[in-house]
């Protein structure tokens, strides 16, 4: 799907070799930068082991990257453009393979390259490895989807946000405005090909006057299973 590129020195390090963007810089940038609220982490928390170490490809200025590191793992964090954290001028959708000693994906993707982001995600991963991506509950239909990932690839899990959530646009969390979606955790294992559970987070994000507070608490019931 893409050319091989090279990563050099340890974990943290960053690529030595990258290709141009397959999309024009402002297909790319414009509207794209739409930053996830922390708590989107502590509800995946709440059903999923992380691996040490993950790579955040689209980390924009560091919202997820900051608490998983937070909660003790190591993160790599890249992005096309420069959004003031972790390495910029690294295209995810040029990349030719995981950086040493990774074997997980965690990210919000650019939406309107989301399935691009799945696709070429589960290209690279080792076998075994994971990937995890904050996405509309939307993405789920689609014949398009279902030809290029779901047929072959399902979903190990999906973790539906009981409460819709809103995404801040350049991180501006406290003047965010506009319709909150719905959103879902997507979890893919690399070779899985069984059912797909979906279950539900109760974590989400309230404005009280200009501050912006998570709850959080642990869903109730068991999962349902889809083949």
């Amino acid at each position: 799907m893409s050319e091989d590129r090279d990563w050099t020195g340890n974990s943290v390090s960053v690529f030595s070799n990258l290709g141009a963007s397959n999309h024009s810089e402002g297909e790319r940038q414009c509207h794209d930068f739409y930053a996830t609220h922390p708590s989107a982490i502590d509800g995946l928390l709440e059903k999923e082991t992380l691996p040490e170490t993950i790579w955040e490809p689209a980390c924009g200025s560091g919202c997820l990257s900051k608490r998983l590191e937070q909660s003790g793992h190591k993160v790599i964090s890249t992005d096309l453009y420069d959004q003031g954290y972790g390495t910029s001028g690294v295209d995810f959708l040029r990349t030719g393979k995981m950086p040493d000693g990774c074997k997980c994906i965690l990210t919000n993707p650019p939406f309107r390259y989301a399935m691009e982001f799945a696709m070429h995600g589960l290209d690279i991963l080792p076998d075994g490895g994971i990937m995890f991506l904050f996405l509309r509950l939307q993405f789920l239909e689609g014949k398009q989807r279902y030809d290029g990932i779901y047929r072959n690839n399902p979903p190990r899990s999906v973790h539906v946000f009981s409460s819709r959530m809103t995404c801040a646009m350049n991180a501006d969390f406290q003047n965010m405005s506009g319709s909150a979606q719905s959103y879902a955790w997507y979890v893919w294992k690399k070779g899985y090909k069984g059912g797909t559970a979906v279950d539900w987070l109760r974590t989400s994000i309230r404005r009280t006057g200009k501050t912006i507070r998570a709850n959080s608490a642990k869903s109730d019931g068991e999962p349902l299973l889809f083949n």
